[in-house]
């Protein structure tokens, strides 16, 4: 668990936090309903929908600096520069080849 380092307690932050992210899990759980219902496009499973999935149990899996590991688990780590991009714009989740 992390060290107290935040200068609320915890009754406090829950008072000003709690409804905000409440709405962000239920619009999370809209998303997968959602996903749930489209076919797939191909029987391979979508790197970006594995990466969050692996993010929802990074969530709940009660270790600390969780903000850190999801902030990772979504980003290229590799250091040397590949020789064209495949496209413009991000794809939000790292693809490893």
């Amino acid at each position: 668990m992390a060290a107290n380092t935040c200068p609320l307690t915890r009754d406090r932050a829950m008072d000003l936090y709690f409804m905000e992210h409440r709405a962000k899990l239920i619009d999370l759980a809209a998303f997968l309903d959602r996903i749930d219902r489209t076919p797939a496009a191909s029987s391979t499973p979508d790197f970006r929908l594995t990466a969050f999935m692996h993010g929802v149990g990074i969530l709940s899996d009660g270790k600390s600096d969780r903000a850190r590991r999801v902030l990772e688990l979504f980003s290229d780590l590799t250091t040397e520069p590949i020789p064209k991009a495949p496209m413009k714009g991000a794809l939000g989740a790292y693809q490893k080849s």
